[in-house]
């Protein structure tokens, strides 16, 4: 939007401390579907990646003493300068690690603040050992307490949230839409089998290959599709087993949405890791129905939100490569179930998940939270 445009509109300062992940494709794509607010987003640091852009506002662009103050105590006179430069009517807060960190700033600025937990914010860190995890688990109660509503993107999140502080009625569970398009592009079935997602352990990876490796007549093409510190591992892996992939690394989203048209199915092993970190809800999974991809899932954390068994999708309990590997070879030997699946999945995404109308919702949420608080007035 060009300034003109933002008068009258209400700003909304979308906070993530390190902006922006090349994987966090979420968090842009639903700020820029906004209408009624102006996003403005804000970061401690910057993070060179696809996703970055040169007007996000960086606060600590040298990352030095001031940033390890407000890290330390929560609070930092130079966050404080940066965002009532902003002037946001609202601060939303993307995890809860983050949302702690902007939360002092927002309430010395008498601005309502909004925390989305969206995985690991509410499973796995809350669980480290030692001053770490009761440092973390204090200042993930304190910034429930500070949010004026906590935004939960599937029901297991919401209920990880209340387990660990959140009073329940200020949690609300809203799903991040995907944009689905008018057509489905049509392209060249290249790949058997894609995977989209980060090499970590709770994404199941390791499933996934030994899954494929039970396949040979014939051995699935199988894409896979990300970065993170298990990379190097599943490629050793991948070769040991004589599993038939193609790791391309992180891709930028035109990249991603080309090669889940390239492919017959997405396969989603996600299941919970060995240190407690859980999904929220995959947003791949409503990537590849936009597109009319049927989907092999695991039973984990806000993925049966997304895939309905034997309607849009299969799902098979996590943690179990052999399942994975039926489910695979059944979608494999059957292209009308891939047809019927895929052209489900698509109208399920289109009506519970659509970009524009969940966006719109989100927005309603940004209206309650601020129908007490004047609108700040534009110069």
């Amino acid at each position: 939007m060009s300034p003109d445009t933002t008068i009258g509109q209400r700003r909304v300062a979308i906070w993530r401390s390190a902006l922006l992940l090349g994987s966090e494709t979420f968090i842009r794509a639903q700020g820029d579907a906004l209408d009624r607010w102006t996003p403005t987003y804000v970061g401690a640091t910057r993070i060179d990646s696809a996703l970055a852009r040169p007007d996000d506002v960086i606060t600590y662009p040298d990352a030095g003493r001031e940033f390890l103050r407000l890290r330390l105590s929560g609070a930092s006179p130079r966050l404080r300068s940066v965002l009532a430069g902003v002037r946001p009517d609202l601060v939303h807060a993307h995890f809860g690690g983050d949302g702690w960190l902007v939360s002092r700033t927002a309430r010395q600025l008498g601005v309502p603040l909004i925390v989305t937990v969206h995985g690991h914010d509410v499973t796995r860190q809350p669980q480290s050992p030692g001053l770490h995890g009761v440092r973390y688990r204090r200042n993930l109660r304190t910034v429930f307490d500070r949010a004026a509503l906590i935004v939960a993107v599937s029901e297991v999140i919401r209920e990880r949230a209340v387990a660990w502080g959140a009073d329940p009625a200020k949690v609300r569970v809203h799903h991040t839409g995907v944009p689905v398009p008018d057509l489905v592009p049509m392209a060249p079935k290249r790949w058997d089998v894609v995977f989209v997602g980060r090499f970590v352990a709770k994404k199941g990876v390791d499933d996934l290959l030994t899954a494929l490796a039970e396949l040979d007549s014939p051995r699935p093409r199988a894409l896979l599709i990300g970065d993170g510190p298990l990379l190097p591992w599943m490629r050793e892996r991948a070769e040991h087993l004589g599993v038939d992939a193609t790791f391309v690394g992180g891709q930028p989203p035109e990249s991603v949405q080309r090669h889940l048209a390239e492919s017959r199915m997405l396969a989603c092993p996600s299941k919970t890791a060995p240190d407690g970190d859980t999904e929220g809800l995959p947003t791949t999974l409503l990537e590849a129905g936009a597109l009319g991809l049927p989907v092999v899932a695991t039973r984990h954390s806000g993925i049966p939100e997304a895939v309905l068994d034997g309607r849009t999708g299969l799902l098979t309990p996590e943690g179990d490569p052999a399942a994975l590997a039926a489910s695979i070879a059944r979608l494999l030997g059957d292209a009308g179930l891939r047809h019927r699946l895929g052209t489900a999945a698509r109208a399920h995404v289109a009506e519970n998940f659509d970009l524009n109308s969940q966006t719109r919702r989100l927005e309603d949420l940004y209206d309650e939270v601020t129908a007490d608080e004047p609108a700040v007035t534009r110069p």
